[in-house]
């Protein structure tokens, strides 16, 4: 996205009227966009990561009710 991002400045830049009566909103909408398919692929990667951390910990935690319950017996 940082392509339109400077884009999307140096259209802020380039004036006054381009800036605040409109003139940059598709390039603003475009960045809109853009941060919003990078917000939901790093949303869907992270959910991901947390699915395989529960994995593990839940791993663990049967392996350790395994243990007590043998030494219980």
């Amino acid at each position: 996205c940082i392509d339109i991002i400077l884009r999307l400045e140096e259209c802020h830049r380039s004036g006054f009227f381009n800036k605040y009566f409109g003139g940059c909103n598709g390039i603003k909408k475009e960045l809109n966009e853009c941060l919003t398919a990078e917000y939901q692929v790093k949303r869907r990667k992270n959910a991901e990561e947390a699915k395989k951390r529960r994995e593990r910990v839940e791993a663990v935690w049967k392996e350790m009710d395994e243990i007590k319950q043998k030494k219980d017996l």
